[in-house]
């Protein structure tokens, strides 16, 4: 097998830099918790789990984090900590989820990564 026979490295998304940190968050709270209500079903758990990451996400941003890997990993590890056994959805499910809208908020398609 030759170099060219491997799929090339899928390069890091960065986010432009935060202008406000705060109206991010609120977006993704909101973003999220109607992805979480619509993929499966409505529940109060919902919009704690959509605060939850989004306060983990603001942080990051106010911290100067624009890598999306990092942000997804740090919704990831401090999602760990949470009680999801009253939700269908486990720390994965929304690190994930938090990423796919965050793509598509920037107009980039999550097959193929172009």
């Amino acid at each position: 097998m030759s170099d060219s026979d491997f799929a090339e490295p899928i390069e890091s998304i960065e986010l432009p830099p935060a202008e406000d940190a705060a109206k991010e968050g609120q977006w993704l709270k909101a973003t999220l918790h109607k992805w979480l209500d619509e993929e499966f079903l409505p529940e109060i758990v919902n919009e704690h789990i959509a605060a939850r990451a989004s306060q983990v996400f603001v942080r990051q941003r106010m911290e100067g984090e624009n890598n999306l890997n990092a942000l997804v990993l740090a919704i990831l590890t401090e999602m760990q900590g949470y009680d999801f056994s009253k939700s269908f959805y486990s720390e994965f499910a929304v690190a994930n989820a938090v990423g796919d809208l965050l793509l598509d908020s920037l107009g980039i398609e999550r097959c193929c990564g172009n």
